[in-house]
């Protein structure tokens, strides 16, 4: 077992984990030995609809808020997401959280259980 799995299996997801400390989980989770492999299958799942996502919420916010902001969540064994926090808390990170409390990704690795993701926002100006 690697030491990054082996850090992140004891950094499993627990019940009120602060944001930041979610962040790292995510961010362990994907430079696992796995980790490679599910961000593959879960982009190729939720790309262009997260770019349309993001366009569309972009436009929402009148001048475009393009202030850069991470999203975290939940993957349970079924791929639903839960625990979906966006920061900064600004209108379009919100406008892009509600966007994927719809998504169902696809079955994460078996560990750690639930699977962290986290995806970070900026647009180049």
């Amino acid at each position: 077992m690697s030491i990054l799995l082996a850090l992140a299996l004891q950094l499993s997801p627990a019940a009120g984990a602060d944001f930041h400390t979610r962040v790292t989980q995510a961010k362990l989770a994907e430079g696992a030995a796995t980790g490679p492999g599910y961000q593959k299958q879960m982009w190729e799942r939720i790309g262009n609809l997260t770019t349309d996502a993001y366009k569309t919420c972009l436009a929402g916010s009148q001048p475009a808020d393009k202030t850069p902001f991470t999203l975290v969540a939940d993957v349970t064994a079924d791929g639903r997401l839960t625990g979906i926090a966006v920061q900064p808390e600004i209108a379009v990170a919100k406008c892009m959280a509600s966007h994927f409390t719809g998504l169902t990704l696809p079955a994460p690795p078996a560990k750690p259980v639930p699977y962290p993701i986290e995806i970070d926002f900026s647009v180049k100006s």
